[in-house]
């Protein structure tokens, strides 16, 4: 019953036989648990919270390593190849955190915003969820960069910014997004300088100098970090080449958190589709995987262009999943403290049906972009380099359930994500 049930979540868009195999094998293994014992129970307990297939096996490997510590016929010779093998590859891992903890403290960001949330080992954390081989190091240390920043930038659209504010913010960064890659300097500088530029740029440079002191200190953090990625994926001769790429991405996550402010702040709930056709971008999958995009292989920025576009239904399913799984996790809270409306809300509303019915559409959405996203993993990859891509791309979805399984993961730094910190990228296994 465990292998039928873990093999449903396999199935691709209408094979409808194993979405019955599914509903069978989880009303008899939730019937018979209770009467289990020992690593049966703990297999179908582990099975019922979330499928393998939906979890990131970096981080299920010493609860894998453990239960298989208890079988009688275990191979003691293998079963310390495979700590051995964790605690090298983790020693690389606390490297990197060591070397992303010196750069964010280097940053300064934090001694002057107060606003918003200071998670670097939980982001780190998620790009370890995204890519956990040693070779991928610097995939893995810029995108921490960028899911810390991208909490700071979704903070000060949430918590601090008036709309009018946002919408200057948000202006700067679409500028820059669209100057040419021998301009983009230029065009930055212009941004807190008057002299010397056009009169379109000094009403922008204006608006930025009229902001508080602090939302200027995050959009030039956040200036400095898209260069520094820019600079360890182009160096010097194609870094100006890579700008205005990863510019747009963020000048996209951030239209569409002003989106987002907007509703917010007219009291108005959309509905579910005309929601989630907004917050796919809002979920920042979009914006990471157009970062990992250039870590993956050494390809060319029209190579990286082709990857994107080849893959932007991938990137939709992922980005869906992200969104939906943060929604379940943070909607009784958000609501409670009067945020804006999630999927959860919007779908309430829309169908006027009470929450438990809300979540449990929300959970089908989830299963039904998992079918979309199973054809990936089954397909064969033109490179290595795609391959990579696609492993990357999916495991931001199942970092995105692990995240928030328990609730929010970024908003409460104890309980389940504290200790999967502790067990993954802290404590080594144990050697006999």
């Amino acid at each position: 019953m465990i292998e039928l049930l873990e093999a449903s979540h396999l199935a691709l868009e209408g094979e409808n036989i194993l979405h019955e195999a599914k509903a069978f094998s989880t009303g008899i293994l939730r019937e018979r648990v209770s009467d289990l014992d020992g690593r049966l129970f703990k297999r179908t307990v582990h099975a019922l919270e979330l499928p393998l297939h939906w979890r990131v096996q970096w981080f299920d490997i010493k609860w894998q390593i453990s239960l298989y510590e208890q079988r009688e016929d275990k191979q003691s010779n293998l079963l310390e190849l495979a700590k051995l093998n964790f605690n090298t590859v983790q020693a690389t891992h606390q490297r990197d955190l060591r070397e992303i903890s010196r750069w964010w403290r280097d940053l300064g960001l934090m001694e002057h915003v107060d606003f918003t949330r200071d998670r670097l080992v939980e982001s780190f954390l998620c790009a370890l969820g995204l890519a956990q081989e040693p070779r991928l190091s610097s995939l893995r240390k810029s995108l921490t960069k960028v899911v810390i920043l991208i909490l700071v930038i979704d903070d000060v659209y949430d918590l601090y910014g008036s709309l009018e504010e946002l919408e200057c913010f948000t202006s700067a960064i679409t500028r820059l997004s669209t100057m040419p890659p021998n301009l983009f300097l230029s065009s930055l500088f212009s941004l807190f300088s008057l002299t010397g530029i056009s009169d379109a740029s000094r009403r922008d440079s204006e608006q930025i100098q009229q902001l508080p002191e602090c939302m200027k200190v995050c959009f030039r953090a956040l200036n400095d970090v898209i260069h520094e990625i820019a600079y360890d994926i182009g160096k010097d001769e194609d870094s100006h080449r890579v700008l205005p790429h990863l510019t747009k991405a963020w000048a996209d996550f951030c239209k569409a958190l002003l989106t987002e402010a907007k509703w917010d702040n007219m009291g108005y709930t959309p509905s579910l589709e005309e929601y989630l056709s907004n917050a796919w971008t809002s979920s920042s999958g979009p914006l990471i995987m157009s970062h990992a995009s250039f870590f993956v292989g050494h390809m060319n920025l029209k190579d990286v262009a082709d990857l994107l576009e080849r893959n932007k239904d991938l990137i939709y399913n992922v980005s869906m999943i992200i969104r939906l799984c943060n929604d379940l996790g943070t909607s009784t809270a958000e609501r409670d403290r009067g945020d804006a409306p999630s999927s959860v809300v919007c779908y309430m509303r829309e169908a006027n049906v009470p929450e438990d019915i809300a979540r449990k559409h929300i959970k089908e959405l989830i299963n039904q972009e998992w079918k979309s996203i199973n054809a990936y993993c089954f397909s064969n990859a033109e490179t290595p380099f795609v391959r990579t891509f696609i492993d990357v791309t999916v495991n931001a979805a199942r970092v995105a359930h692990m995240l928030y399984q328990f609730g929010d993961g970024f908003g409460v730094q104890d309980g389940d994500i504290r200790r999967q910190i502790l067990s993954s990228v802290i404590h080594p296994l144990a050697l006999n």
